[in-house]
Parts: structure tokens; C-alpha cells; sequence
């Protein structure tokens, strides 16, 4: 039986909320479990479509909304509100598919849908200036459970934690200094303000492995977005995904994501597991 197949019928067996495609595991599995034959697996497939011998694990690049905050029902709120001021379609769900675009981005992307044409700088500035505004009425996001505890064992590896996102809002970025105390350095982070092209273009990802003096295959990316996987695997970075939005896991998986977690929690709660399995990944290449 294939081990997809007998993970999906253990998850019905329990009833387990536990999704069950290849790419997500119940956390109580040990090290020799058929889950760590998932992760092998998973390795196996990025090493042999990019070539690479290993991974060898020296940094970790995380996407910051709904990966390390749990922002993103405040800034789908606020793209919805702002943008119907302004005459614009843009619902909260659709904003999650948008998520960890450029502000400019996004506005263009629905202006020219609207309208056949880019919007103006001018209006580009005036409407992401009302976004941000509107976004700080809300309560300030709480660090996503988990997401502490995952840079600690980060830190604690000897690994480098390095931000990639495509926010410009100075009100996110002042806020991790103090719910990630330490963990990330100034020049290990990636914002709007440092990129031409944001994602899903590379770019962002490419200048975080520049940053961390890392190639692609010394790093991983931990995304909840379906642009932010597609621009971490268009670099060539193993793309860890974690469904923390109201999305459908199978577009995540459709993006491109190399391993998909139900959480940031369940990405914490194994790992040590996954760490094992990509230090492991010399002898995967060629394995069946």
C-alpha cells in the first residue's frame, strides 16, 4: 500500500483533523515511522529536480504575515476596505491570495483588471498609505503559535534566521525586534523596500540567500502564501509551506511547496524530525 494511501486511512481510522496528503503527518510519529519516508521522499524529489548532491542546512529564510504574525485577517480587512473607497474589487479572500505581493503590486494587479491600465504612482502612494492606516486600527497581530518556539530551535541549531517579506508597513517591521527578541539582524531581512520585483518573482528569496551568504541548496523557506511558494521554489530553495490562512491546502501544493504543515505549531512539534531527514539527504539522491 502506498504510504499516502495509509496515512490518509490512519487519519479517517482517528479522525484525526490531521490533513492527509503526502506532504502533511500526525506530529506523534517517531523517527522511523512512515512519515519520516515522507520527508525522505520529499527531499529526494527537490534534490533530483535541481540537481543538487544535498542540502546542507545553514539558514532558514521566513516569510513575516501569517508565518510569524498572525496578520493576515487584518490586512485581507484592510485591502477590502480601502480598495472599496476607491471604487476598486478586491475581496478578503482574494487578499489571501495576494499576500506577500508588494503593496504596489497588489493595487496594480486589481487596477488593471478593473480598469486595462497601471494605476499612478500617485495613487499607488495614496492608497497604500490609507491600507496601512486602516490595518493599524486593528489589534496589534499576535506572534503565530508556534512561530517563537521554531526560531528558537533555529537559533539554537546554529542556523541563520533571515526575513523575506514583501511588507513595506514600518508598523510590522518595528514589532519583531520585540516579539522575536535576538533573532533576527537588520541585515538579515529582505522588505519591500530592498527589492525590485516581489514575489512571486525570485528576487526576494535570491537577496535573502545573498544576506545569509548561503547557495539555494544550504537553505530552506517556510511560506503560508501560494505566490510566497512560488517564488521560494523559483529560487531553488526546498519550500516548506504551513496552511495558517482560510486557503485550500491543495493550493499551496499546486504553487509548488516541497513539504506542506497544517500549522506553525505542527512545523515546530517535528522539527527536529525534518532537520534530521535534510541532514540525512546525502545518501537520498539516488534512493528509490
Amino acid at each position: 500500500m502506498r504510504i499516502e494511501k495509509w496515512l490518509h486511512n490512519k487519519c479517517e481510522e482517528n479522525r484525526s483533523p490531521i490533513l492527509n496528503s503526502l506532504f502533511i503527518y500526525p506530529a506523534f510519529l517517531n523517527s522511523q515511522s512512515p512519515i519520516y519516508q515522507v520527508f525522505e521522499n520529499s527531499i529526494a524529489r527537490y534534490l533530483e529536480k535541481h540537481g543538487h548532491s544535498n542540502i546542507q542546512l545553514k539558514a532558514v529564510l521566513f516569510d513575516m504575515d501569517g508565518v510569524l504574525f498572525n496578520s493576515m485577517p487584518y490586512h485581507a480587512d484592510a485591502w477590502h476596505k480601502v480598495m472599496k473607497r476607491h471604487g476598486l474589487h478586491l475581496s478578503r479572500e482574494e487578499a489571501y491570495m495576494h499576500e506577500g505581493r508588494t503593496g504596489a503590486s497588489t493595487i496594480n494587479i486589481v487596477y488593471q483588471r478593473q480598469y486595462g491600465k497601471d494605476a499612478t504612482p500617485e495613487m499607488i502612494e495614496s492608497i497604500y498609505a490609507e491600507k496601512s492606516a486602516e490595518f493599524s486600527t486593528h489589534p496589534e497581530p499576535e506572534r503565530m503559535p508556534g512561530a517563537w518556539e521554531v526560531l528558537q530551535k533555529v537559533k539554537a541549531a546554529g542556523l541563520i534566521p533571515v526575513l523575506v517579506t514583501g511588507s513595506g508597513q514600518h508598523s510590522l517591521l518595528n514589532r519583531l525586534a520585540h516579539n522575536f527578541p535576538g533573532m533576527f539582524q537588520r541585515d538579515h531581512m529582505v522588505t519591500a523596500f530592498d527589492v525590485k520585483y516581489g514575489k512571486p518573482h525570485p528576487e526576494p528569496y535570491l537577496m535573502g540567500l545573498e544576506k545569509a551568504g548561503v547557495q539555494a541548496n544550504e537553505a530552506i523557506v517556510v511560506e503560508n502564501a501560494p505566490i510566497g511558494v512560488q517564488a521560494g521554489t523559483a529560487a531553488g530553495i526546498f519550500t516548506v509551506a504551513v496552511n495558517t490562512g482560510p486557503l485550500d491546502r491543495q493550493v499551496l501544493l499546486d504553487a509548488g511547496a516541497d513539504l506542506l504543515f497544517p500549522s506553525m505549531q505542527a512545523l515546530c512539534d517535528d522539527w527536529e524530525r525534518l532537520q534530521t531527514a535534510l541532514d540525512a539527504s546525502n545518501s537520498l539522491r539516488h534512493k528509490d
